[in-house]
């Protein structure tokens, strides 16, 4: 199982990165997790445009979703040959009208879905692809889903954006990489149910046992050293902060 992290700003880009947005590739299957603004755009230095085979949504805010408007023409309207295939896209409830409201001028009012083959999240297990993968919901203002994907022993957790949780522990119980958001600094913001910082990031990663911990979804005006520095100080394992193009075998 190989993840690539395409984008891993929080809130907005930066000048050096894209918003969240990674890919999980094993057996020939790609996966990508989120597709936030400018991801697009970085996606295509790893993969082709129609070499996507599922995606997965943690959620409808911009940050992690508002590409897939633009992703929507690249397979609507092709260039030179027919149409792709729909392409499975897993994600909350409403995912194609917010979509579909968010690009504001599609040809009617199912055209996203003569691209995308919506399904629609809930808490489980199932199969994308070759990965067995369980999605959680957990804490933030709108539906968000944390997912763990699995495949040849090894596991990856992907937290999506949330607050501190139950369900989250739960997923990233003994997984081999967590992906975690840690937008907030201890500290300074505290706010319930919206966002972790990089000491609760490292927290969740010494409660639960994981192998790796990668902080993401930093927004450009914080202080990402010190929220690593926060997440070192309380988790015992490897910890680092996620950057574009880089890439980790599982």
């Amino acid at each position: 199982m190989k993840l690539t992290v395409v984008g891993c700003s929080g809130s907005f880009p930066s000048a050096g990165s894209a918003c969240s947005s990674y890919l999980v590739e094993a057996d020939g299957f790609r996966l990508l997790l989120d597709m936030g603004n400018g991801a697009l755009g970085e996606l295509q230095r790893h993969v082709g445009l129609y070499d996507l085979d599922a995606i997965f949504l943690s959620h409808l805010h911009a940050d992690h979703c508002i590409d897939m408007c633009a992703y929507f023409v690249v397979r609507y309207y092709p260039h030179g040959g027919e149409r792709p295939a729909r392409i499975p896209v897993y994600g909350p409830e409403g995912t194609e009208r917010r979509l579909t409201t968010a690009h504001a001028d599609t040809p009617s009012d199912h055209a996203m879905s003569e691209v995308f083959d919506f399904r629609t999240l809930k808490p489980g297990w199932f199969d994308i692809g070759p990965f067995t993968v369980r999605t959680e919901k957990l804490r933030h203002p709108v539906d968000t889903f944390g997912i763990r994907i699995e495949h040849g022993g090894s596991s990856l957790t992907y937290s999506g954006d949330t607050g501190t949780c139950e369900a989250l522990d739960e997923l990233a119980e003994g997984t081999d990489l967590l992906l975690c958001e840690a937008s907030f600094v201890h500290g300074k913001e505290d706010i319930p149910d919206l966002h972790l910082n990089g000491r609760e990031a490292g927290e969740l990663a010494e409660r639960a046992g994981v192998g790796r911990l990668v902080l993401t979804h930093i927004p450009p005006w914080t202080d990402a050293g010190q929220n690593l520095t926060d997440a070192r100080a309380v988790f015992a394992g490897r910890t680092e902060l996620a950057a574009p193009g880089a890439v980790y075998e599982l």
